[in-house]
């Protein structure tokens, strides 16, 4: 099928403009149905629980409404899926009373009992339970009741225990999730009342879970507090009763000071905020159930008291913390600055690396302790043995911690946040509200002031709103009250209005909004796009048109050509590994400068990888017959054209199209026997595609590649020696890097400058000539090192106007011939449109042709 083609540019205040018209806002949405393939480099997907969330916003609104209004504010859920703390949901298990218990009859250790589960008749169930007695009141699993044992599962049935009839299984702890004791059945309390659902008696609430794509921009909502203020805003603006909840820190103290650290920040420009404080004589141990409940929900798994609290306020109000065992901390002294480049570090998981001169380094009085924000080093964390400990909350700048998870290969929860710009005003709540639990959860004692090192406070961005500029982006005119309302919901703070304009100041942790029009997107998605009614009218202006337009069509057509030949069109990213590259090659690469990764960290100068790259994808899943092509700019960096005053000037882009041909031409066909694909068949397709677009052969010379990726290969280039085309087949050691064991065609096109050739260029359509044309044969005796492309070049200058077809149907060498030669035999049609040709002017046009063959290649008729 082919992919509709859409030319729509994003300019940098968030209009999409095409052909000069400008598109409102409720378009925008539109963009990202054609970038899917793209989002996986741009977004992470954040777990949300619902019942978490119900406790920093109040609603009333079912999982399914929260995931509409969230997906309608731009947090979009990908998911929702219901989590039950105990698997299956104690389906199926009722409150039993055992009326009789007896000695099995053919057993010493198995009961034969009569339990009422409240439906009316008692059932007989048999118990292998020591503990089971008459009177109690027991967890009863019924007749289809599934019970879970890791990931086995198994149904309770009707059956036969030593030939006495159970029907039904009275549990104990373990058996059912509720705990993990073995030891006999459960005996609840004599107040428990038959029938009643386990599930209702534990009050056993299943949670659900909101699966949220966040993209790059969206830092500020990779915590549940942050998806709840957008939550908020939406449903104030809908008319909602609710109001926000944030965690309160307001019963932090200090006990005492008996473990002061200090902190030095040595580094201001990669550490703008640095805070601390410390927590003595705690207990590490499990966690309580609840703590453990909330990370097991959203996908994090409890480790100890201590870490499980890092990782929940950094979920809860995403601020990353990071926990020292207090005694690493040599000196009682925190530094924070980089170290000497290839200074070793071993990090949490036994990891050796050497730190560069521009990672960031949490080092105490002697040695460094932590990556910041990024990883924690061997034996500063917290163990089992650990009693006191120090807990840091800060603010990096995200260039530097990008850089250095990058350049380590490391990447976790907290560089994530870090790298996209946290709150630097939330870093001491975070720290008092993970001092308070550690106190609460682990006995401990906040043992010093918090030290909060700030060198230069930042500011928070200022932007003012003008009423017009709104509606015009927007494409509707929304109430000046409605906008301030939401800005305020938002947290944006109104310095001043006037009639005309709003003055906003941005909270800090929106890193995302510094200008008018980042504003009115916050505004929009709030509003709702769907609220934007679509115009009855577009206005646009005519334009003439232009070669863009032209170069357009032709790839259309050619599109069009190729997928009714047995094309598949292809769609790779412009980002790729440097690796494929030589190293002459990757100096003429345009890098990038903080890449995703070492696989996505250049520009691609040619399209020939990600092609390979989709062939062996297929080829691994059985689909080895390919037939690929692909329109995509390529990149190029010239370093001999760098100039301070236009850096531009070094960069090239430029548009090319790609062809792949590999495996079999027929396959499995009753009438044509299995034929391999051959380079052939690939140069017919680039003829093909050169007749659709206008380009006459005359107007193309050939010379043999000498391009190392073809094992055998032909550059085509127009008379003045522009490269417009590099065909052949691709080098074996090429194949193999891909794992591709069948020999791969390809053929490059270079879009741009084709376009360029033809743009005088107009294909015309004739009629049949009336005339017939004439065809002369000649068998020539030339050079081994002489080319065809040559004779073909030689005549063709001979004769422009009649000679319509040069071709060569034969090619013999051996030892009749003399020594270095060969035999070519080439095919010439002739013909005249407007009258048949006479014997005299087909023998002067043969005989100028020969004269001129003898001359150029010293080439002898046999």
């Amino acid at each position: 099928m082919q992919f509709a083609r859409f030319f729509v540019t994003l300019t940098s205040t968030k209009v999409l403009t095409f052909e000069n018209t400008q598109i409102n806002l409720v378009f925008y949405s539109l963009i990202r149905t054609f970038a899917s393939d793209f989002r996986k480099y741009n977004i992470i997907a954040m777990n949300i629980s619902y019942k978490w969330l119900k406790e920093y916003v109040d609603f009333d609104l079912t999982p399914q409404q929260v995931c509409d209004a969230l997906t309608s504010t731009g947090l979009e859920v990908d998911a929702l899926e219901e989590v039950q703390s105990i698997k299956g949901g104690l389906k199926g298990l009722y409150v039993g009373k055992v009326l009789t218990c007896e000695m099995h009859p053919d057993s010493d250790h198995l009961h034969v009992t009569t339990v009422d589960l409240g439906k009316g008749e008692p059932q007989q169930i048999v118990c292998g339970a020591p503990n089971v007695a008459a009177g109690q009141k027991v967890i009863v699993a019924d007749l289809g009741c599934v019970l879970y044992d890791g990931d086995k599962e198994f149904v309770i049935k009707k059956s036969k225990l030593r030939g006495v009839e159970s029907l039904g299984m009275i549990c104990a702890e373990d058996e059912i999730g509720v705990g993990t004791s073995h030891d006999g059945i459960i005996v609840l309390p004599e107040d428990a009342v038959v029938g009643t659902p386990a599930a209702e008696y534990y009050n056993l609430e299943s949670d659900w879970l909101i699966e949220v794509d966040i993209t790059a921009n969206r830092a500020d909502a990779l915590s549940h507090w942050g998806v709840a203020r957008d939550l908020y805003a939406w449903l104030k603006q809908n008319g909602y009763k609710t109001a926000t909840h944030k965690p309160a820190v307001s019963d932090f103290v200090v006990d005492n000071n008996n473990l002061p650290i200090d902190v030095v920040i040595e580094n201001s420009e990669a550490c703008k905020r640095y805070a601390c404080v410390s927590v003595t004589d705690c207990k590490v141990k499990e966690s309580p159930e609840w703590l453990k409940n909330k990370l097991t929900t959203i996908g994090l798994r409890p480790i100890n008291n201590i870490v499980d609290i890092t990782n929940y306020v950094m979920m809860a109000l995403g601020q990353p913390l990071h926990c020292f065992d207090a005694d690493m901390v040599k000196g009682h002294k925190i530094i924070v600055k980089t170290m000497p480049e290839g200074t070793p570090f071993q990090t949490l998981d036994g990891e050796e690396h050497k730190l560069s001169d521009r990672d960031l380094a949490i080092c105490n009085a002697e040695d460094p302790m932590c990556i910041a924000g990024v990883f924690g080093g061997k034996g500063s964390g917290t163990y089992e043995t650990t009693k006191n400990v120090v807990l840091e909350s800060a603010y990096f700048h995200p260039t530097w911690i990008r850089k250095s998870a990058r350049r380590h290969g490391l990447s976790t929860d907290a560089s994530f946040r870090f790298e996209r710009g946290v709150d630097p005003n939330g870093t001491i709540d975070a720290l008092k509200y993970a001092a308070q639990l550690c106190k609460e959860l682990a006995g401990g004692k906040v043992s010093m002031e918090i030290k909060d090192v700030y060198p230069e406070k930042m500011e928070n961005a200022k932007v003012t709103l003008n009423f017009d500029y709104v509606h015009s982006l927007i494409g509707k005119e929304i109430p000046v009250e409605t906008i301030k309302s939401i800005c305020e919901s938002l947290e944006m703070k109104v310095l001043t209005e006037t009639a005309e304009a709003l003055e906003l100041e941005i909270p800090a942790y929106r890193v995302d909004v510094q200008r008018p029009c980042d504003v009115v997107e916050d505004i929009l998605r709030i509003y709702g796009y769907n609220n934007v009614e679509i115009p009855t009218q577009l206005k646009s202006s005519l334009v003439i048109k232009g070669d863009e337009d032209q170069k357009h069509k032709l790839a259309n057509l050619v599109s069009e050509q190729l997928v009714g030949a047995g094309f598949n069109e292809i769609l790779n990213n412009s980002l790729t590994k440097a690796a494929y590259y030589t190293e002459e090659q990757q100096a003429q690469l345009v890098k990038i400068m903080n890449p995703l990764s070492s696989d996505l960290n250049v520009m691609r100068g040619t399209l020939l990888y990600g092609g390979l790259e989709s062939i062996e994808h297929n080829a691994k899943r059985k689909n080895g017959n390919c037939r690929f092509f692909e329109f995509g700019n390529v990149y190029s960096f010239d370093p001999e054209k760098e100039n301070q005053d236009d850096p531009m000037q070094a960069y090239k882009e430029q548009n090319h199209m790609a062809l792949w041909l590999t495996g079999k031409r027929v396959e499995g066909s009753w009438a044509h026997k299995n034929e391999d694909t051959s380079y052939a068949e690939l140069d017919a397709y680039v003829q093909n595609i050169l007749a659709r677009i206008g380009v006459q052969p005359g107007m193309l010379v050939r010379k043999k590649s000498e391009n190392a990726i073809f094992s055998a290969g032909l550059t085509i280039e127009n008379r003045g020696g522009k490269k417009l085309i590099e065909m052949g087949v691709l080098a074996k050691k090429l194949q193999k890097q891909f794992d591709i064991d069948t020999p791969v065609y390809y053929a490059e096109l270079n879009w741009t400058a084709l376009m360029k050739v033809i743009r005088k260029q107009k294909v015309l359509y004739t009629e049949i000539a009336k005339y017939p044309a004439v065809s002369r044969d000649l068998a020539l005796l030339i050079d081994k090192n002489v080319k065809f492309a040559q004779i073909e070049q030689i005549a063709r200058q001979t004769e422009k106007k009649f000679l319509k077809k040069v071709e060569l149907f034969d090619v013999y060498e051996g030892d009749k011939l003399p020594a270095g030669k060969k035999s070519y035999a080439v095919n010439f049609i002739l013909q005249d449109a407007e009258k048949t040709m006479g014997d005299k002017q087909i023998e002067a046009i043969m005989t100028k042709l020969i004269q001129n063959l003898k001359k150029q290649l010293n080439a002898e008729l046999r």
